[in-house]
């Protein structure tokens, strides 16, 4: 292992971002290894305990030589949301930063680093008893007739959820049984707070999106050689788990789990999960380009690694801060 620098603490907020599979794990563990660096995820399908060869979880000989932060952090039959994660993530900043360390935010979930970086509405917490009744609708009636529900008391919220997402769904009716008004009232009262630290926005992606996808269905196979299959029985074993959980929408574990069900061939299975994981990056790509600020690396430069440790070593990085 590289020894690391000095521990000379990086003024900004690193936010090391990217679509499925362009390698940005293997970039955070190089310069974790030469700077006095902690990793926070980003990722909304690490923080589930169970959820290990399908996230491409790092494994724990790694999490222990270089400290990872936000993974396992939550049982799968539970929601983890964007607002906590900024809870979470903003409060990791503060004791990383307190111990003269870094901290790297790795992952291409955007909505949790948009969240943390400008700020979220903080809506009410979940009701136990009240999403065990909507749920309750939701098996009797179906999707379609809470949607027409959610649109006859929020038709803005309603315009926007397709009729078939029921955890939004659930989530805007949610909103409104608990506080008396509609989810886009709800938001726009409230007033976000952007984080209270300078913020450097980094994009690794490959140039040539075909070779990504090439990679896509190489990794998934190879996940499916170390054992999804029996990871994913593990989870179906459990009665408290279905696929209306959060946890499970992570691609791959949905078609694995209709697969076990019968529902899919393998065949089908496969290429299921790889088309679902190529739609995934490819959102992915749509939602870092209009991150403001970014800039963006060619994650296929040979020489990544080493522009971003000059990138580091050009403190405090005057070129591509942004004072949010």
């Amino acid at each position: 292992m590289a020894s690391p620098r000095p521990a000379t603490q990086v003024s900004a907020v690193i936010c090391l971002m990217g679509p499925t599979g362009a390698g940005k794990t293997a970039c955070a563990i190089e310069l974790a290894r030469r700077f006095p660096i902690e990793i926070i995820s980003v990722d909304s399908a690490l923080v589930y305990r169970g959820l290990d060869i399908g996230t491409a979880k790092p494994d724990p000989g790694l999490r222990r030589e270089i400290p990872h932060h936000l993974i396992d952090v939550c049982d799968p039959a539970e929601s983890y949301s964007a607002a906590r994660f900024r809870r979470d993530a903003s409060d990791l900043i503060g004791q990383i930063r307190a111990r003269g360390r870094t901290p790297l935010l790795v992952g291409g979930t955007g909505l949790y680093f948009r969240a943390l970086v400008s700020g979220i509405s903080e809506l009410p917490a979940a009701d136990a008893p009240l999403r065990l009744r909507l749920q309750a609708d939701l098996a009797k009636l179906g999707t379609k007739a809470l949607h027409a529900r959610l649109s006859a008391v929020d038709p803005q919220s309603a315009a926007r959820i397709h009729p078939n997402d029921p955890q939004r769904i659930l989530r805007a009716l949610e909103i409104h049984d608990l506080t008396g008004q509609s989810m886009t009232a709800a938001i726009a009262a409230a007033r976000p707070q952007p984080l209270a630290f300078p913020v450097v926005r980094w994009v690794v992606a490959p140039r040539d999106r075909t070779q990504l996808h090439q990679r896509l269905a190489r990794r998934f196979d190879d996940m499916l050689e170390r054992g999804l299959i029996n990871e994913v029985c593990a989870l179906r074993a459990r009665a408290d788990l279905d696929l209306n959980k959060s946890a499970l929408r992570a691609v791959g574990y949905r078609a694995a789990w209709q697969y076990l069900s019968g529902s899919l061939t393998y065949s089908q299975m496969r290429e299921a999960a790889i088309v679902a994981t190529r739609q995934l990056a490819k959102r992915q790509y749509t939602w870092f380009r209009a991150e403001a600020g970014a800039h963006w690396w060619d994650s296929d430069d040979p020489s990544l690694v080493f522009s971003l440790i000059r990138a580091l070593d050009a403190e405090p990085l005057k070129a591509i801060v942004d004072y949010t």
